[in-house]
């Protein structure tokens, strides 16, 4: 089954992680985790790239970067 963007009234299907450390005002965004955790938000991509925090803030994006499946190639 897969599970949901968090944010109010996206249905799109989640794909990274968001949790945060209020101490130190630190925000993570991280792949998709295999299991949910109370103290965690899931996004979809369209959220998780728009993501912005609080001035003050440190966002640490640790997810992996997916090269395209294919290239846009253009003949000469």
């Amino acid at each position: 089954m897969t599970r949901q963007c968090n944010r109010s009234g996206c249905c799109e299907p989640a794909a990274a992680t968001l949790g945060y450390d209020y101490g130190v005002r630190t925000a993570w965004l991280v792949d998709i985790t295999d299991e949910t955790h109370p103290a965690t938000y899931e996004l979809c991509h369209r959220h998780a790239d728009g993501l912005c925090v609080p001035m003050g803030w440190a966002l640490h994006d640790q997810r992996r970067v997916m090269a395209p499946l294919f290239a846009d190639v253009k003949a000469s």
